[in-house]
């Protein structure tokens, strides 16, 4: 089973030696995509993040940069990577990565090791996420406005069954399209919304998939931005 869209949302990676991963139940059965040969960082992400709700502004373009990012890598190798990204383009600050200019651009492609064409995009993704911001508030209201501010919570039972895009995913993607966004097709988008908690498909027999609908009945929580 391919990995599915798997970012942290947090400060940092949860460590695999965490508590929270340490005591997670042996009898309970994960998604069927975590392994025996899984990496740590991959199950830690899985026991403590996807599919949580997420409404931080920076944080959901974090998870738009990286959820595009990943085509063609593998989730282990974007986690990985994700400190990285974090100070190529200064904590995901849409207003600061706005101003970035074009030298400042080929200087983030040359010392990050990334496509020009990535680093455009999403300093282009960046000036589109303050469009939204004007118009109705922020880009949280934007995008949670799709699922009615409430998590769609699906019922698989196998990873085999999980859709690479679904009908609402290529609704947000034809209209962030329309938008002039970039690297926003509808199997990135619905990657973008597992990851950010907008969809919660673990499985029904993964202990997660409760925990991830009784978060998303708590109210947001305000989140320390990274470090």
């Amino acid at each position: 089973m391919e990995e599915p869209s798997l970012l942290s949302i947090k400060g940092k990676i949860v460590p695999a030696n965490s508590p929270a991963t340490s005591t997670f139940p042996r009898e309970e059965k994960r998604c069927s995509f975590i392994t025996p040969n899984s990496d740590p960082v991959y199950i830690a992400y899985h026991d403590e993040e996807w599919g949580v709700p997420v409404h931080d502004d920076k944080l959901l373009f974090e998870l738009l940069a990286l959820t595009g990012a990943q085509v063609g890598s593998d989730w282990t190798s974007v986690l990985k990577k994700r400190e990285a990204f974090r100070e190529a383009f200064s904590g995901f600050d849409a207003e600061i990565v706005a101003k970035f200019s074009e030298k400042k651009i080929t200087s983030i492609s040359a010392e990050y090791g990334l496509d020009i064409s990535q680093v455009r995009g999403v300093v282009d993704n960046s000036n589109r996420i303050l469009e939204v911001k004007r118009e109705v508030g922020s880009f949280d209201k934007y995008l949670w406005g799709y699922v009615n501010h409430k998590p769609i919570s699906t019922q698989y039972k196998s990873c085999q069954k999980i859709p690479v895009k679904t009908s609402k995913s290529e609704t947000i993607s034809k209209d962030m399209v329309k938008r002039g966004f970039r690297f926003v097709g509808p199997t990135v988008i619905h990657s973008f919304m597992q990851a950010g908690g907008l969809s919660n498909d673990h499985l029904i027999t993964c202990p997660r998939h409760l925990q991830c609908i009784a978060s998303a009945s708590q109210p947001p929580r305000a989140v320390a931005p990274p470090s």
